[in-house]
C-alpha cells in the first residue's frame, strides 16, 4: 500500500484497553507494515491491529476511538492533540476502504443489470416470440376472418370486387390450376387501388384488373399470383400484418381472438401504398417450374426491352417446351371482361 510510506516512522501516544473490564493503560501508537502496532512504554509489543480490519467507535469526534473489526470491547483512544496519526489513520482506512469489495455497489450493479436484461427481454425478443406464437396458433377460419377485414377497409379505396358468372367461374378455375400449399385460396379481381397483386391472410389474393385486361395471355397474370405464393411461404401474411403493428395487437389476437380496427385499417393503407417485397430471380424461377408457370411473358411485363429481366427470359424452365395451360381461350376471354370492360 503506497500510502503506508509517508506514516511508518509516525508515533503517538494513546490509551489502550484489552477488554471492556480492563484498566486503560498508557501506550505509544506506530503505524507498521499494513498494521498498526500497540506498545507499552518499554516498546514491548502489547498488539498488532490490521488496518485493513480497523473501525472507528465514533467518526467526527475527539478523541479518536477505534477498535479492531469484530471486537468493539477492546479500544484505542487517541487524545485531540494527536492530529497527525488520527488523520494519518482516517487516510489509510480511506485507502483501504477504497480496496476492498463493495457487497452494497455490487448488489446494485447486479440489480441494475438483470433490470436492464429484463427490459432488453421484454423489448427485442418477447415482441417477436408473441407475434410468432400468434402466427403459429390462429386458426385458418381466424386468418380467413382477418383477411376479409382487411379485404372489406381496401374497398374503400379499391371498390367491390369485381364479379360475373362466367368471369367468376374462370376465377376458380385459375386458383385450382395455380393453389398454394394449402389448397386452392381466393382470387378477387380489384377495380380501382391494387398494382399488380396482393396477398392477405387467409388464401385471398387481391388482384388488378390490369392484369386480366391489359394482357393478351393470363400468363402475367399468373406470374404475379405466383410471386405472391412465394411471398407468403416466405413471409405469412399474418405475420407481416403482425410486424407491422404493436406487441399489444399480437396480444390482443391471442387473449380475445381479434385484431383492434384501427391496426386492420393501418395494415389495409400500408398494402395499398406500399411496394411488395422483392424476390430473387432464382426464386421466381423455382416458383415458375413448381407451378408450371412460363417466365417470359411475367419478365417482359415488368420490362418490355427485357434488359432488365433477362435473368428469368433466358432461364425460363418452358422456354422450349410450353406448359399445361392455365385456363382455357373461353375461360381467359370471360375473366377478361369480369369488370365489365
Amino acid at each position: 500500500m503506497t500510502a503506508l510510506h509517508e506514516y511508518q516512522r509516525l508515533e503517538a501516544a494513546g490509551l489502550w484497553r484489552a477488554a471492556p473490564d480492563a484498566q486503560r493503560s498508557d501506550v505509544v501508537v506506530s503505524v507498521g507494515d499494513a498494521t498498526l502496532t500497540i506498545s507499552d512504554a518499554r516498546d514491548q509489543p502489547l498488539t498488532h491491529w490490521s488496518l485493513a480490519a480497523l473501525e472507528r467507535a465514533n467518526p467526527g469526534q475527539r478523541p479518536a476511538i477505534y477498535f479492531p473489526n469484530g471486537d468493539p470491547g477492546e479500544t484505542l483512544e487517541l487524545g485531540v492533540d494527536e492530529v497527525a496519526m488520527i488523520d494519518a489513520i482516517e487516510k489509510l482506512r480511506r485507502a483501504v476502504g477504497r480496496g476492498r469489495p463493495h457487497p452494497g455497489r455490487l448488489r446494485l450493479v447486479t440489480f441494475l443489470m438483470s433490470i436492464a436484461a429484463v427490459i432488453a427481454l421484454v423489448v427485442f425478443w418477447l415482441p417477436g416470440a408473441l407475434r410468432h406464437h400468434a402466427v403459429s396458433v390462429v386458426p385458418e377460419v381466424k386468418r380467413a376472418q382477418i383477411g376479409e377485414a382487411l379485404r372489406t377497409k381496401m374497398e374503400r379505396v379499391t371498390g367491390a370486387a369485381c364479379a360475373t358468372p362466367e368471369g367468376t367461374g374462370a376465377l376458380e378455375r385459375l386458383a385450382q390450376r395455380l393453389p398454394t400449399p394449402q389448397g386452392p385460396g381466393r382470387f378477387d379481381v380489384m377495380r380501382n387501388g391494387v398494382d399488380g397483386a396482393i396477398s392477405l391472410p387467409g388464401g385471398t389474393i387481391l388482384i388488378g384488373r390490369a392484369l386480366v385486361e391489359d394482357h393478351e395471355e393470363p400468363d402475367v397474370l399468373a406470374g404475379y399470383i405466383v410471386a405472391e405464393h412465394l411471398r407468403a411461404g416466405l413471409d405469412d401474411p399474418l405475420a407481416q400484418l403482425l410486424d407491422h403493428g404493436s406487441t399489444l395487437d399480437a396480444i390482443r389476437l391471442l387473449t380475445t381472438g381479434d385484431l383492434p380496427d384501427n391496426a386492420v385499417s393501418r395494415y389495409a393503407e400500408h398494402l395499398l401504398t406500399s411496394p411488395r417485397p422483392t424476390l430473387t430471380d432464382e426464386a421466381l424461377l423455382n416458383g415458375f417450374k413448381s407451378w408450371s408457370v412460363r417466365a417470359r411473358p411475367y419478365a417482359y411485363a415488368f420490362d418490355l426491352t427485357g434488359e432488365t429481366k433477362l435473368g428469368l427470359i433466358e432461364a425460363d424452365p418452358f422456354s422450349t417446351t410450353p406448359p399445361p395451360p392455365l385456363l382455357s381461350d373461353a375461360d381467359w376471354l370471360r375473366l377478361q371482361g369480369i369488370c365489365g370492360g
